[in-house]
C-alpha cells in the first residue's frame, strides 16, 4: 500500500469504532507511529508524556473493560494510551540541560547557551513548582497582581499546568493518528474510560494522568458512523 501524503492522511483519518478482525496491523509499524508522535511540539520541550502500547490479549481485554467495552476498544487489534507525566518535570528539565551542555563544545557556544540554561535552570523550575496546589495558588495571585501593570504569563496554577501537559500530549496523539492514517491504519481516540481502574492496570503512579485511549486496527465499513460532519468553515475562521 502506497503511503499517503499528509493531506491525504488527514482526509482519510476518521474515528473508527469497529475494526475488521480479518485484517491485521503490524506492531512494529504502530511503534514507529508512536516514535513519530514524540516529534510533536511540546511546551518548553519538556516532553511530559509517555505512551503505553497495548498488544497483549489479556491486558487488552482489561483495558477494553475499563473503556466500558465500547466497540472501538473491544474490537481494536492494539491500543495506544498517551499519558501525561507532569510529575517528571524535574527529570525532563535535566535532560534538556544536559542536551544543551553537550552541544556547547566551544567557548563561544557556552556564551550563547547561557540564556537557554537560565531558562531551564531558573525560570522553568519556578513555573513547574506550581504543579503543587499551594505553590501554584501563590503564583496565580502574584501574576494577577503583576498583570495589572504589565504583560504577564498567567497560566501558572496547578490546574493551568495540567492543561498545558494535556495540550502537549494531545498534539503528540494527533501526530500518532495522522501517521497511522498515512499507513492506511485506523484509530479512534476515546475519552470514555474509568481513569482510576485503568491507571491500576497500567501501573501508573498517582500523579500520572491518562490523556485518552486510542483504538487501532483496520476499519470495517460499518465502523465509520456516517459521513464526516463539520460546521461551515466560515463559522470557525476569523481573519484579523
Amino acid at each position: 500500500m502506497k503511503e499517503k501524503t499528509v493531506s491525504e492522511a488527514i482526509a482519510y483519518r476518521r474515528s473508527v469504532r469497529i475494526y475488521d478482525p480479518e485484517q491485521t496491523i503490524a506492531t512494529e509499524k504502530v511503534k514507529l507511529c508512536i516514535e513519530q508522535a514524540t516529534l510533536a511540539p511540546t511546551s518548553s520541550n519538556l516532553q511530559l508524556w509517555e505512551f503505553y502500547h497495548i498488544t497483549g490479549p489479556e491486558i487488552k481485554k482489561q483495558v477494553a473493560l475499563h473503556c466500558y467495552n465500547q466497540p472501538a476498544a473491544q474490537t481494536a487489534q492494539e491500543l495506544v494510551i498517551p499519558v501525561v507525566r507532569l510529575d517528571l518535570w524535574q527529570k525532563r528539565i535535566q535532560s534538556n540541560v544536559e542536551f544543551i551542555q553537550s552541544n556547547a563544545t566551544t567557548a563561544d557556544a557556552e556564551k550563547k547557551i547561557k540564556g537557554a540554561l537560565d531558562y531551564y535552570q531558573r525560570i522553568i523550575p519556578k513555573l513547574y513548582s506550581g504543579t503543587a496546589y499551594v505553590k501554584g495558588l501563590i503564583h496565580k495571585i502574584k501574576v494577577t497582581l503583576d498583570g495589572l501593570r504589565k504583560v504577564s504569563y498567567r497560566e501558572v496554577s496547578s490546574s493551568d499546568l495540567r492543561v498545558v501537559g494535556h495540550k502537549s500530549t494531545a498534539l503528540a496523539a494527533q501526530n500518532f493518528m495522522v501517521s497511522m492514517a498515512a499507513l492506511g491504519y485506523d484509530t479512534c481516540p476515546m475519552e470514555g474510560f474509568d481513569s482510576l481502574r485503568l491507571k491500576k492496570v497500567l501501573g501508573l503512579p498517582k500523579k500520572a494522568e491518562i490523556s485518552m485511549v486510542i483504538g487501532c486496527g483496520i476499519r470495517k465499513s460499518e465502523g465509520v458512523y456516517g459521513e464526516r460532519f463539520r460546521v461551515p468553515f466560515q463559522e470557525v475562521y476569523r481573519e484579523l
